[in-house]
């Protein structure tokens, strides 16, 4: 598992009011981004490498 201690947790401003359904990014980790569901901060986190974060984001952008 992924040190995740240092992690600067960050919610996209796009987010908006959701009752707090929202997840949060750490992407300042070196060689992962971390991704977790902001209503539980304490559980379970999932990483990526930088690559498959960029991609992913990328692709949500265009609408795949």
């Amino acid at each position: 598992m992924a040190e995740l201690n240092g992690a600067l947790w960050r919610k996209s401003a796009r987010s908006g009011d959701n009752n707090g359904a929202c997840v949060e990014v750490a992407d300042n980790l070196p060689g992962l981004v971390a991704v977790r569901d902001s209503k539980d901060p304490t559980g379970p986190a999932l990483t990526f490498s930088p690559a498959a974060w960029i991609s992913f984001v990328r692709a949500t952008k265009s609408g795949h």
